[in-house]
């Protein structure tokens, strides 16, 4: 843990506890430092991570203050003391529910709390566009044949070159571009399982690795999820040893609903399970690029030493999701994905590859990146607090550490599959629970999507959608 890091959790749990109260000023950045014998600096970047949180609030001339609103989630939520039943399906059918549910959130008109998308508004189209342009104007048999899998060579060099950047050595030979992550994931589903087999996904969990699950005949058994530390890796090595577990899901950076960091301890227990049972897992990275901290988040693939891993991405959530260009690092897989794309797809554009190569190249796709996180982070603040101004006083909500979607756990009166219909009827999506599992244990959840603009008609949805909760509550 950083000292900045270190420092952010004394003060969190002086917060926690009651020694800071609500709307009391902090000490000064100096008078901390001072104390603390550390730098301006580190103090700064401390009281900056805490106001990401929505901890405390900066006022100018004045200092930092505590800011927990009447009805503020006192810790995220946590993974209950006995351990939930686990929900081991005999087939998964979620995808009609999905489809129904996202066809109503993508209508026109209607405040997007409810979509998994990002705002489109913050990806740079018009240079896309040309570059994709320049390329259908100069593209030559050869860049046409590129089409086929691997893949075009620009765009895996740019891809090998930023987990390079990031600290993972992948073999030049190992990418696999793909249509989208979601085509990553079904093709290494299929390389690592067959139908009939069990596999394993944290719970709650994204609906799109239900749907690959459900598409390929396989059953599903749900994890229990802490909404901190990830996955319950003991759980896991439990169930491994009693059921026939062909392969693991896992969502470990800025997981989609609940937006936790995987510790990195746990993820190299979670590797060294794996390799002791030898069992693949696929991991979703689309969130990586979307942290809130100062450097990105180890993976999973970091710690695989026996090629098990199958780490699946895209640029859909960073650069653009209408070109739907994503990359699978398969492992010792690697072969078969390459010939399972071959045969479900045969090829991924090359037009798009070449458009998003040369955007990484020469059109500052950090700076895109940067703004992006601090947009976000903000935003992320933004939402917490005004569903903790107006929702019914025992909701709780996740601390996201990346991404930019918010976990809500409503009083367990209140039916979300409710709340998405009336507030659908007043113009407002929101992402009802029951979509992220294959059994009822979410019914009293919703997912919030904070990644457009904060506006007046943003703030007002949250207050409507608080009000509805908070009738349903009585």
């Amino acid at each position: 843990m950083k000292l900045y890091e270190k420092l952010a959790q004394d003060i969190e749990q002086q917060i926690r506890k009651g020694v800071y109260r609500d709307g009391e000023r902090l000490q000064s950045v100096r008078e901390t430092s001072r104390q603390r014998q550390l730098s301006v600096t580190t103090v700064v970047r401390a009281y900056l991570l805490l106001e990401s949180r929505g901890l405390i609030v900066s006022r100018p001339q004045s200092g930092f203050f505590v800011s927990l609103r009447r009805g503020a989630p006192e810790a995220p939520p946590e993974a209950p003391e006995k351990p939930r039943p686990i929900a081991i399906s005999a087939s998964v059918d979620v995808s009609r529910l999905v489809l129904s549910t996202l066809r109503t959130i993508s209508a026109g008109g209607a405040v997007p709390l409810g979509s998994p998308y990002p705002d489109p508004a913050g990806f740079p189209f018009e240079k896309l566009n040309r570059y994709a342009s320049a390329a259908g104007k100069q593209a030559s048999l050869h860049d046409l044949q590129n089409a086929l899998p691997p893949g075009h060579p620009l765009l895996i060099r740019q891809i090998v070159r930023r987990h390079l950047d990031q600290g993972l050595v992948v073999d030049p030979g190992e990418p696999i571009i793909t249509v989208g992550a979601t085509e990553a994931i079904n093709l290494c589903l299929q390389a690592v399982a067959k139908p009939g087999d069990v596999v394993a996904v944290e719970s709650p969990t994204f609906y799109a690795m239900l749907h690959a699950i459900e598409r390929m005949g396989m059953k599903v058994v749900e994890v229990p999820t802490h909404p901190v530390h990830g996955i319950e890796v003991e759980t896991l090595a439990r169930l491994a040893r009693e059921l026939p577990i062909a392969a693991c899901m896992v969502m470990p950076n800025f997981q989609n609903p609940l937006g936790y960091r995987m510790p990195d301890e746990r993820k190299r227990a979670l590797v060294e399970l794996a390799t002791e049972l030898d069992i693949p897992i696929i991991e979703n990275g689309v969130y990586n690029e979307l942290y809130y901290g100062d450097a990105p988040p180890s993976t999973l693939k970091a710690f695989d030493r026996k090629g098990l891993v199958l780490h699946c991405s895209s640029f859909s959530k960073t650069l653009t999701s209408v070109y739907r260009i994503g990359w699978a690092l398969p492992g010792r897989y690697r072969d078969q994905v390459e010939k399972l794309k071959f045969l479900n797809t045969l090829t991924t554009p090359s037009i798009p590859q070449l458009a998003i190569a040369e955007y990484l190249e020469r059109d500052g796709y950090e700076h895109q990146l940067r703004r992006l996180r601090k947009t976000y982070a903000q935003q992320a603040s933004l939402m917490r607090h005004a569903v903790a101004r107006g929702f019914p006083a025992d909701t709780r909500t996740s601390t996201p550490e990346g991404g930019y979607l918010l976990w809500v756990e409503l009083p367990p009166q209140v039916d979300g599959l409710e709340l998405y219909q009336q507030s659908l009827e007043r113009g407002i999506t929101v992402g009802p629970g029951y979509m992220f599992s294959v059994s009822n244990s979410y019914r009293h959840f919703i997912r919030l999507n904070y990644s457009s603009p904060w506006t007046r008609e943003i703030e007002q949805a949250v207050a409507t959608v608080g009000k509805i909760a908070a009738h349903g509550a009585r």
